[in-house]
């Protein structure tokens, strides 16, 4: 999925500022301009993607869901 076929208001461009890994889940922190964000998502979709500190993402907020996605 390409992420203009996400359907989220509240997208917060970032950089990955840490990842505290975890056996099955690991935190992630995303520096924007409005601060940090920080997302519990599995470990295994860390892997999935590459997800590295540094890198820029896309922090992406519902009301029930918070979404982390690699950029570039």
């Amino acid at each position: 999925m390409s992420i203009a076929a996400v359907n989220t208001r509240n997208q917060f461009r970032g950089k990955v500022a840490n990842i505290r890994r975890g056996s099955v889940v690991s935190e992630i922190e995303v520096l924007t301009p409005n601060g940090i964000i920080s997302a519990v998502v599995t470990t295994s979709s860390i892997d999935l993607i590459n997800l590295q500190v540094g890198e820029e993402a896309l922090a992406m907020f519902k009301a029930t869901d918070v979404l982390v996605a690699k950029l570039g």
